[in-house]
Formats: C-alpha cells, structure tokens, sequence
C-alpha cells in the first residue's frame, strides 16, 4: 500500500484512509496524535454544551419595556390614582365654568363682578392642580422608560460579550480543519459532534447579531419616547407658568376693584361709565411684545393686523391675542443670550443642536451678532427632571416666538408679503405675519371660535390634545376683550 503523505500534519504517514473492519494505525507519534485528537475533542465537547446550555438566556427576546413585575404594578397603581383625581378635578373645572357663564350673564354689579372674578380663581387653581397631576403621571412614565432604557442597554452590552464569546469559539473550531478532524478521529461520530458544534455556533451567532438589531431598534423607540415625555413635560410646564401669572392678574383686579369702589355700587357703575369712554387710552396703551427693540401701542397693532387680515383672512382680535400670549410665555419663562448675560444662558447652551446652524443662518443674513441677539429661556425645574440645555431647551425668537428652522420654512412667504427681504424674527410686522401664516396653514381663516381654537392648540403644542386647552381657551379670552377694544375704536372713528 503506498504511503499518503499529508501537507498540514508533515511527518505524520497514513497507512490507509479507506473504511476497514480494522481502526485506523497511525505508525509515527500516535501518542502525540491521541493528545491532540483528545485536547481538540475536548475542546469541541466544551463549545457544543457551552452552546447547549447557554441557548437559553442568550436567546431573548426585546420587548419595549423591561421592568420588574412588581414595580409595574406599583406604577399601574399609582397611574390609576393619578388618572382618578384628574378626572375628578376635571369635573370641578367644568362646574365652574358653568357657573361663570351664568355669572357673566348676570347684571354687572359690583358684587357680581367680585364673585365673577372669585369663580375664575377658584378654576385657575383647579387648572394648576390639574397640570400637576399631568406632570406626576409623565414623571412615572419618564421613570418607567429611563429604567427600561438602562435595562435595554445592559442586555445590548450582555449581547455583544455573548458574540464575542461565539465568535471566539467558531475561530477555535475553524483551526482543525474537516480533513484532519476525519483523519484523526477514531469513531465517526466524533466528525459529527465537531460538525454539529461547528453549526450551533454559527446559528447561535446569526441569533445574538438578529438579537442584537432588535435590542438596538427598541433602545431607539425608547428614547424616543423619553423625548416626547420630556417635551410634553416643558409644554405642561409652559402652560402652568401661564397659569399662575392668570391667577395672579385675576386676584389683582379683584383687590384693584375693591380698592377703588371700596364696595360701594355707584362708583362701580361710575367705573363702567368711564371706562366705555376711554377710546383714546386704549388706542394709546402701549401693546407688549416681546423681542423688539421699539414697543408699539394697541392701535398701532391693531392696524397692522388689520392690515394682515386683507392679506391672509385672520381676524385681528384673534391674531394679537396670540401674540400677547406668546409674549406672556416668553416673558414667563425668561430671556436668554441678551448682552452681559453668562455663559449658561449664551445660544450655545439653552438652544437645541439641531436648531443652531439655522440661527446662524437666521443672524447672518440680518447682520446681527448671534452672540447678543435675545432667544428665549429654557424652562429649568430640576424636580421635574427638566435641567436647562440637557433635556430642556430654549431657542424661540421675536414676538411670534417661531424657532430658528420654523422660521426658515416661512421665510419666503414672509419675504413676498411684507416686502422685507430677508424678514426678521424680531420685526414687529415680519413676526405679525409670520404668526398669521402659520394660523391660516391650520384653519384660522375660517374664523369660527372652534377654527380658532384648534389653530391656537397647534401654535403651542402641535396638536389639539385637550390637556392644553387652558392656552386654547385662554388665547380665545383675550381674543373676546380684544374684539370689545377693536369695537370701540371703531365707534369712535366712525363718529
């Protein structure tokens, strides 16, 4: 028989590799054969158990939320609580507003108008009570998800030290070739078992990469999520500073009121009397806006909006109402990158990444120094988990309080109407027209108070989700008072 000369085991003469009744002989270093053939068949029986027994914790599954079972359930609860006193202070929130619709009805006394006030203090505190129980319920579902965001990421890093380990054992494996397993192996079973372990590492590969993906697309849904809670969070936020600065404007007429009448009906009715006279103040009054260099008055407003009205259909009560409110948020909630202010309040810090080169964009066209041009502040409320410039953020600009990438979407349309080229944020009649677009995009130039409605939701919150109706109803309020002064106005130029 002649003699099979092998190229990867020199030295190693083969009598016979065809199947016999005899076992194979090998006539030089047996010895050392077997220890190889046992420490490589050792090392084969090891990776196939390892990935027998290991099957089953590597192979899971990557479900949203990862949370204990008895946390859950603690959480469930307390969501169950909250969602009962919300609706609880809901149903006391729609009681008082009918009682001051009834109340508003009424005939204007002094005494009416003392409970009238009263009734919208008591519903302002109800409101801010209810914006509280909201924030309680989001701060249990931030919690949940920031828990199941670390939960997700430790089982991504488990996931990868398995495949590393697998990818370990399959270069182990591949060392022996098929040609020297079959050669050296004494029963042929053992070619099998390498086979069979070589298989399982592989398919235990492809599942922990397919584990791996799904784990990495659930971490994104998660933090996804952590960022919606957290921007309905500043929003609920928002409105509650809106809230409390109503409350106390409302408790302040009332003392005002009070003073001045010292409660007597005459000089109430007198009041009356007089302030149904006072055209010219309301014409002259100075009109708040936020971000201008030069304030204009009411009547200057209103013309201005009237003008925009023939342009766009907004009515103009409705337009400067808004505007008032944004002026009211942003002055709530502070004015940020304004000359001499520090570091931490620069645009840099308190205005979104993704929103920074468009106010570059924004200040270079205009000429101004984006180091000194006013952007509005970041609500900061640590205990609500909102830290300025980390998860909070700032950034709108002018009166119309538009962010820098919104702006640049209305730009042209801006540019054509007001003939301003480029348009500023921080113009009075650029960011009247800015506002007015962005109503008539959501159906404002209907001009029906539910048309209204729904367009001032979505100016605020992007959507018409109930649980910020007080910036809806509020904006509407301002709207009603607007309409009387417009009307007023009217009449005296009509005489």
């Amino acid at each position: 028989m002649n003699k099979i000369e092998i190229k990867s085991l020199p030295r190693k003469k083969i009598i016979d590799i065809r199947p016999s009744k005899k076992p194979l002989i090998i006539k030089e270093q047996s010895s050392a054969w077997r220890q190889i053939h046992w420490s490589r068949f050792s090392l084969v029986s090891f990776i196939l158990l390892t990935v027998i027994l290991g099957s089953s914790w590597m192979n899971v599954s990557a479900p949203i939320f990862l949370y204990p079972y008895e946390v859950q359930a603690q959480n469930d609860e307390e969501r169950a609580q909250l969602e009962k006193q919300l609706e609880e202070v809901e149903k006391q929130i729609a009681q008082y507003e009918k009682e001051l619709a009834t109340t508003q009805k009424e005939k204007q006394t002094l005494q009416n108008k003392i409970n009238e006030l009263k009734k919208q203090a008591d519903k302002l505190n109800l409101q801010i009570k209810s914006t509280n129980l909201s924030l309680n319920y989001l701060n249990v579902q931030i919690d949940e998800t920031t828990a199941s965001i670390a939960k997700t990421t430790d089982r991504i890093s488990q996931t990868k030290d398995n495949l590393a380990g697998l990818l370990q054992s399959l270069y182990q494996l591949k060392q022996t070739s098929f040609l020297e397993i079959l050669l050296g192996t004494n029963a042929l079973s053992d070619f099998f078992d390498y086979a069979n372990a070589l298989n399982s590492v592989q398919t235990k590969i492809q599942e922990n990469i397919n584990e791996l993906n799904d784990l990495k697309i659930t971490l994104d849904t998660q933090n996804e999520k952590l960022a919606n809670d957290r921007e309905e969070t500043q929003k609920l936020l928002a409105m509650q500073l809106l809230q409390k600065d109503d409350l106390t404007k409302v408790q302040q007429e009332k003392i005002t009121l009070l003073d001045i009448t010292k409660g007597n009906e005459a000089k109430y009715q007198q009041l009356l009397t007089e302030s149904q006279k006072k055209a010219n103040e309301i014409r002259s009054r100075i009109y708040d806006l936020l971000g201008v260099k030069t304030q204009v008055t009411f009547g200057e407003a209103v013309d201005i909006a009237t003008w925009i009205s023939s342009r766009l259909n907004i009515r103009p009560a409705f337009l400067l109402a808004i505007l008032t409110q944004e002026s009211n948020l942003g002055k709530n909630v502070g004015t940020c990158n304004r000359p001499g202010d520090p570091y931490e309040k620069s645009w840099q810090v308190v205005m979104k990444p993704d929103s920074r080169d468009a106010f570059l964009q924004i200040t270079k066209e205009l000429g101004l120094d984006p180091n000194t041009t006013p952007i509005s502040c970041p609500i900061n409320d640590p205990k609500r988990g909102m830290i300025a410039g980390k998860n909070s953020w700032g950034g709108a600009m002018g009166p119309a309080q538009f962010m820098p990438r919104t702006w640049l979407g209305y730009k042209n349309q801006i540019a054509q109407i007001t003939g301003h080229n480029p348009p500023s944020p921080w113009d009075v009649r650029d960011s009247f027209v800015a506002a007015a677009l962005y109503l008539a995009k959501y159906g404002a130039t209907a001009q029906t108070r539910d048309a209204e409605w729904r367009a001032a939701m979505i100016y605020f919150s992007g959507s018409t989700n109930t649980k910020y109706r007080f910036y809806g109803d509020s904006v509407m309020a301002i709207a009603d008072r607007y309409s009387q002064d417009i009307l007023a106005l009217q009449q005296v130029a009509s005489r």
